[in-house]
């Protein structure tokens, strides 16, 4: 049996691969293991897809270093800069997204992490997100620690966002000012305190093939619940702004691999959807099976409508 296939049944059995054959597997055409990574998919998840969308609720002025970020104040972006948006206004927006049939949504804040001050206020919040909005709540307020998240969870947070977004190995590249410790503290944290977690990445920062697999089995080790893939978008100001992009091939080889690495698990487009054909549509046929729509963080993704009549297009089921 060819090793591809042979991969394949191993997974529906409930075998992980290890490095060595992900690395193996990079040698099959993109179009073999998107076609592997969907036979996976159908087979764990079948075919509800899930959206959610997010709000930049606090922006700019980041004290940290991240090369691609155009939050950060280290780096001269232009990028829109405020404080906190008012609990009415996350309201509104969060009914607006419901109404146009999104269940899952998130507030996202720049900096490192939020003060005990805001985590109060993002929380009150939630709870009146809650109490008037039928959507699932996420959250992504930096490297909180866990009387925080317990606090988040209280309030009606059911899942906690904190990307590794890249290998351990690459990280010191990419980001000076916090460590990739103190983000997998944050995670192991989150999922004490009984909150999900959605952990993923960015790529095209400049990293190897084989810091994408150690990124997959990081995740994999962690057993987060959602993992999204950016495609970084160059941010003129940042250190990555004349970095060359990789292509869309590259990026749907990594969507396949990281579904087989996590055969059950929700692979979702992120960031830097609007540079893929489609919107990224090749991936949804490729193991990807959720993905954020709307407006993204300092970028604009594809609208919700156009989103939800696609992915129903290609036979998906709305959660």
């Amino acid at each position: 049996m060819d090793f591809l296939n042979q991969v394949v049944k191993d997974i529906k059995e409930g075998y992980q691969i290890t490095k060595e054959e992900a690395i193996k597997l990079l040698h099959y055409k993109t179009e073999d293991l998107a076609k592997a990574a969907n036979e996976v998919r159908e087979y764990f998840c079948g075919n509800p897809f899930d959206f959610c969308s997010i709000i930049n609720g606090k922006s700019g002025e980041c004290s940290e270093d991240c090369k691609y970020c155009a939050q950060s104040a280290h780096y001269n972006t232009n990028v829109d800069a405020y404080s906190l948006l008012s609990t009415e206004e996350f309201v509104k927006d969060a009914e607006y997204n419901a109404r146009q049939g999104v269940d899952k949504y998130s507030i996202v804040t720049s900096g490192k992490k939020l003060s005990h001050e805001d985590i109060e206020y993002v929380c009150k919040a939630y709870r009146a997100i809650k109490d008037s909005v039928q959507v699932k709540l996420c959250a992504s307020h930096g490297l909180v620690g866990e009387e925080e998240l317990l606090a988040l969870k209280e309030s009606g947070v059911l899942r906690y966002h904190n990307n590794l977004e890249t290998s351990r190995n690459f990280f010191p590249s990419i980001c000076t000012t916090h460590t990739y410790d103190e983000k997998v503290e944050t995670i192991k944290a989150a999922k004490k305190v009984g909150l999900e977690v959605c952990s993923g990445g960015i790529l095209g920062l400049g990293e190897s093939v084989i810091d994408r697999i150690e990124l997959a089995l990081e995740l994999r080790e962690l057993e987060v619940d959602s993992i999204p893939l950016n495609m970084l978008n160059p941010i003129p100001g940042t250190p990555l702004e004349h970095i060359t992009k990789i292509t869309e091939d590259e990026f749907l080889k990594a969507a396949a691999l990281f579904r087989l690495i996590h055969p059950t698990k929700d692979i979702r487009l992120a960031g830097g959807r609007n540079l893929l054909s489609g919107y990224g549509k090749a991936a949804l046929c490729g193991g990807v099976n959720a993905t954020l729509t709307g407006d993204l963080l300092t970028t604009c993704g594809n609208k919700i409508a156009d989103d939800i009549q696609m992915v129903r297009d290609l036979g998906y089921i709305l959660e």
